[in-house]
């Protein structure tokens, strides 16, 4: 039908609840289309979800969870983080005694029961969670608890490694951020051109892999590795722009980081260097293209 591959993707044969799912269509019923669940039965795919021209025998990309009355159905709608991700929400609704309701991206909420708030939510707030299922009552849930959910195993990473990175929350340091939905790691401070926001998911760098196990990151490649790119990237820039960058060294961290994807140290860097191999002309503050015909910067 067109729909994008999800990472959590579920292509096994054993349809999960939670997960995206490829089922196919049994049959057609006024209440909707009724999916081949395998071992969970047949899953209903209601009305209001079913793609134009969706009928049996044709398989369609879903996501099974429970709806209010803790029946199994499924949905073409995108969530926005299946079970075993880590993920920021906004919380919806408050319940007194229940807990918080979740955006997740579908009709019902995701729900962050009391007993999994580190510290008690309020409507509007942007929070980090986990969600999984809940053993007891086999629903769906969130926790802020998500530390608790990390990866046991040592991380294996090689330093200057990429990943995603989920902004999780901040210390004294820096910001703590969910290291390919697995670890945790530092973004410290001091290397940062511009502050974080919790939620924000970008892409990182491995620093350092501590003896214990932690992570210390940057939001920039290191060395040859973060200027040439980034050098290539400002030469094509300029060749689109007339020969003349919408930003110079001058520009704020928050401007160049809008333009480049990238700190103002390895900007001026990256400028140093076409400088210096006489690719460029600084008139003032602007930044020129001095000769359009070179492709690639030596490091």
């Amino acid at each position: 039908m067109g729909r994008p591959i999800f990472p959590w993707l579920n292509t096994s044969h054993m349809a999960l609840l939670g997960k995206i799912n490829i089922l196919t269509v049994l049959k057609d019923a006024p209440p909707g289309l009724y999916l081949d669940g395998g071992d969970l039965g047949e899953i209903l795919l209601p009305g209001d979800s079913i793609p134009p021209g969706a009928g049996p025998d044709d398989e369609l990309q879903v996501f099974l969870y429970r709806d209010s009355e803790d029946r199994l159905v499924a949905t073409t709608h995108d969530p926005l983080a299946c079970v075993g991700d880590f993920a920021a929400l906004k919380v919806k609704q408050i319940h007194p005694t229940i807990g918080a309701f979740l955006d997740w991206g579908l009709n019902k909420d995701l729900l962050l029961p009391i007993r999994e708030q580190e510290r008690r939510v309020h409507r509007g707030d942007i929070v980090v969670v986990f969600v999984y299922i809940d053993e007891v009552s086999q629903r769906i849930i969130a926790t802020t608890r998500w530390r608790e959910h990390l990866r046991t195993t040592p991380p294996t990473y090689s330093e200057g490694a990429p990943v995603s990175l989920l902004i999780a929350g901040e210390s004294p340091l820096g910001y703590n951020a969910i290291v390919d939905n697995a670890h945790v790691g530092l973004l410290f401070r001091s290397e940062l051109g511009s502050p974080l926001k919790i939620g924000d998911k970008c892409k990182g760098y491995i620093r350092h892999v501590r003896p214990d196990g932690k992570l210390d990151l940057g939001l920039d490649a290191e060395g040859y590795q973060r200027i040439a790119p980034l050098a290539d990237r400002i030469l094509s820039t300029l060749r689109s722009q007339d020969g003349k960058l919408a930003v110079n060294e001058a520009s704020s961290p928050e401007e160049i980081r809008a333009a480049f994807q990238t700190s103002k140290k390895a900007f001026k860097q990256a400028v140093g260097n076409l400088y210096r191999e006489r690719l460029i002309e600084i008139n003032g503050s602007d930044i020129v293209l001095r000769n359009a015909g070179v492709r690639s910067v030596k490091p």
